[in-house]
């Protein structure tokens, strides 16, 4: 049983996988498909912020994995003029990438009008136009090669219903979801998988630093696993036909409740009860909208 299962998962096989691409792979979710991706033998670019953090993680791959390839590509996905891509094409000019994780993303929390547009609009280039634009180019590249490819982003849970107080998250992994589920109509006939991965809450990661408090957020990180649980759970998915993939209890309880309460329902009923909920009050007291508390 356990020797057919690493069969199904063994990516370098399925797509013929000499080279992998990570987005936000310096840390987290990212940091550990790299490592998970080494173990198949396969080599792997880096892509993440120019830090500290990417020369330690391309450093400890290539410290355990000395007969493999690991290149870093320090960018700021959240560029708004793209200027990302020009590095990472000259960084895998002369490789063939068959599998491709668009995975970097993060989130701004608070009510929308409590931040400047500027940063906003940051946030959607990386989470949402950086994955278009990456993935635009390598699925070309994929077409010609006439080889199996693979492309999966990291979408959330989040995309299934309201977010308030981290409305871009929510809406950017909304349009990751549909992007995937449009783009694996055009790509399965020419070999090419396409899946999104909705991950339940994963602690023990760089993502929310930074970011204000969400109490209703904290109850769901109290069921959150480690990082590190999570690409065996992805690579179990994957090669199946399938193209959205909900991984742990949230996330397929999210998925169940948009089956059982319609979408302008579910909205409606945030909308309305949102005076009572705690974090509504934090938030609003914060931005100075004190006039309905």
């Amino acid at each position: 049983m356990l020797a057919s299962a690493r069969g199904r998962n063994d990516l370098r096989k399925r797509y013929q996988a000499q080279w992998a691409l990570v987005t936000g792979a310096s840390s987290g979710i990212g940091k550990e498909l790299s490592f998970a991706l080494a173990r198949q033998s396969i080599n792997v670019i880096l892509v993440a912020l120019d830090d500290p953090l990417l020369s330690a993680t391309t450093a400890e791959l290539a410290a355990e994995f000395p007969q493999l390839k690991f290149r870093k590509v320090g960018v700021n996905l959240a560029a708004a003029d793209g200027s990302y891509m020009k590095r990472i094409e000259a960084a895998t000019a002369d490789v063939h990438v068959s599998l491709l994780f668009n995975n970097a993303g993060y989130m701004i929390t608070g009510f929308l009008h409590d931040a400047p547009p500027e940063k906003h609009l940051a946030n959607v280039n990386c989470n949402a136009i950086s994955a278009l634009l990456i993935t635009h180019h390598f699925i070309n590249r994929m077409y010609a090669s006439g080889r199996p490819g693979l492309v999966v982003f990291t979408s959330s849970a989040a995309a299934y219903i309201p977010s308030p107080f981290t409305a871009m998250y929510s809406a950017t992994k909304a349009f990751i979801s549909r992007f995937a589920t449009s783009l694996a109509v055009e790509a399965r006939p020419q070999g090419v998988d396409v899946v999104a991965i909705h991950p339940s809450p994963v602690g023990q990661t760089n993502f929310l630093k930074g970011t204000a408090r969400i109490q209703a957020a904290e109850a769901f990180y109290k069921m959150s696993t480690g990082p590190e649980a999570l690409p065996p759970m992805i690579f179990s998915k994957l090669g199946r036909g399938l193209v959205l993939a909900d991984l742990g209890p949230v996330a397929v309880v999210m998925r169940l409740l948009t089956k059982l309460i319609d979408d302008s329902l579910f909205a409606f009923g945030f909308a309305f009860f949102a005076p009572w909920m705690p974090d509504y009050r934090e938030h609003a007291s914060r931005a100075g909208l004190k006039g309905h508390l």
